[in-house]
């Protein structure tokens, strides 16, 4: 994709410090009387890329401080010219969500004036503008273009730096959006038990067909038969499947009327299944599995197993000592394969959220927000953690979202500054104490506030006539 340089992210913290300098920047910059009107719209466009619960989530807490705490620091006039747009490359957002809850976010958003553009692919991001492509009335795809002013990229995720040279020395690492490890969450090409990948930077391979002559070879070395032209019964075939279930957790959901699968891929009708039909069998089963989704819950689980399991290890250890047992599948000799449990989406849009949790997909307004709190501080580590938490919630009910740009501390010189900074309205004001003058100079500002007068004669009062010079 051209153009990722004029985007920000949401990666870290110092991201999250550029997208509020960039912001009000940029509202401080519309606020200039030099500035002209297309270019105060272009400044005051807000742009989302991504329809997911990141992109959508972010798009609706831009809106609310835009919506909630704009009037305290700039003129509320302002309001009138500002825009958010949301892109999305599907025909809804929050395409992995119920059909109705996105249908709800997205007529949240049509009420919140917040534009959402579906269907539509992002080709390139300039430095002032978005070209994309969307398909018209005819299904014919038409480039369009959007001036922007702040842009956010919340796509998807790519490897990083260090995934990428690990993936060019490793033949087998061939996906080239994430590193590949097993069932038990091991590195593809690495040694057994040596390296491990967790979270988004890693995908779990399903690859179930490919490990068929492996189910095949064990049960033949039970039954004294040769793997490639042992043909088997239904009572064998749940034994099969037991064991995909033990090396493929996720492929449990599949697997469930067995009676069925074994009836529809018997072609020939013969009470068994031969190599070809059981591996066209498990073949269907790959294709109906899906890579886990790169969230936050994902992560959590995957760390608990990978704890778990070199606990378990770590007791085994002495006992493999003692019978002189370093090889072989350790991993899956001493501890079951991962095994993702979906616990359910949600989702802030704008003063209400939405859930998906085990089918059962609901959606509001107050209520479903403090019950999207209530979740997310359950699953804060900590009670330190929980504490500020809800301080940062109470105080931004208070007193609404600070506005301040967080910067360096000037360092002292020979000279005295006057380490303050003075809001009114939309002036900015900055003293400085030198070579024994006060210099007030304006900013920023299309028009000069009332409480600005007398804070200037009180302070010419204190410093008597002449003192204060005007830039």
């Amino acid at each position: 994709m051209k153009g990722l340089e004029n985007c920000n992210f949401l990666k870290s913290t110092d991201d999250a410090r550029k997208i509020r300098t960039r912001i009000l920047q940029n509202l401080e910059n519309a606020c200039l009387p030099t500035t002209a009107d297309e270019e105060r719209r272009r400044l005051l466009s807000f742009v989302v890329c991504g329809g997911g619960p990141t992109g959508v989530e972010f798009a609706a807490e831009l809106f609310d401080m835009l919506n909630e705490d704009l009037g305290r620091s700039f003129p509320k006039i302002l309001r009138n010219e500002i825009s958010v747009h949301l892109i999305q490359s599907r025909g809804h957002i929050l395409n992995t969500y119920d059909e109705a809850l996105s249908r709800y976010a997205e007529a949240r958003f049509a009420h919140d004036q917040v534009e959402v553009l579906t269907n539509s692919r992002v080709k390139e991001v300039r430095p002032d503008k978005i070209l994309f492509t969307q398909k018209d009335e005819h299904g014919e795809t038409v480039t369009k273009e959007l001036p922007m002013g702040f842009c956010l990229w919340s796509t998807g995720v790519s490897q990083s730096e260090f995934c990428q040279r690990i993936s060019t020395k490793l033949e087998v690492q061939t996906n080239k959006h994430a590193i590949e490890t097993d069932s038990h969450l091991r590195l593809n090409g690495t040694p057994l038990g040596d390296v491990y990948a967790i979270g988004d930077c890693s995908t779990v391979q399903n690859n179930v067909a490919d490990h068929l002559v492996h189910f095949l070879r064990n049960l033949a070395w039970e039954k004294g038969r040769d793997p490639e032209n042992m043909h088997i019964t239904f009572k064998e075939w749940q034994g099969v499947a037991q064991r995909v279930k033990r090396r493929f957790p996720q492929a449990s959901d599949h697997l469930r009327r067995l009676d069925r699968l074994f009836e529809q891929y018997d072609k020939d009708k013969s009470g068994t299944l031969d190599f070809g039909e059981l591996r066209e069998l498990l073949l269907q089963i790959d294709s109906k599995l899906t890579s886990l989704p790169a969230t936050g819950q994902r992560a959590d689980q995957q760390g608990r197993y990978l704890g778990r399991k070199f606990n378990k290890m770590a007791l085994a250890a002495p006992g493999l000592r003692a019978n002189e047992i370093d090889y072989g599948d350790l991993d899956e000799a001493i501890y079951k394969a991962f095994e993702y449990k979906h616990l359910g989406s949600l989702a802030y849009i704008g003063n209400a959220a939405v859930f998906d949790i085990n089918g059962l997909s609901f959606s509001g307004g107050l209520l479903a927000v403090y019950l999207w709190r209530s979740v997310y501080f359950a699953e804060s580590v900590s009670l330190r953690t929980r504490l500020l938490l809800a301080m940062d919630w109470s105080k931004r009910a208070l007193f609404g979202r600070g506005e301040s740009k967080s910067g360096t501390r000037t360092k002292r010189r020979r000279h005295r500054y006057a380490n303050a900074e003075c809001r009114f309205g939309s002036v900015l004001m900055f003293t400085t104490f030198l070579k024994g003058q006060i210099l007030v100079g304006q900013l920023i500002g299309p028009r000069l506030h009332h409480n600005l007068i007398p804070y200037l004669v009180r302070l010419s009062g204190k410093c008597g006539s002449g003192f204060i010079r005007f830039l």
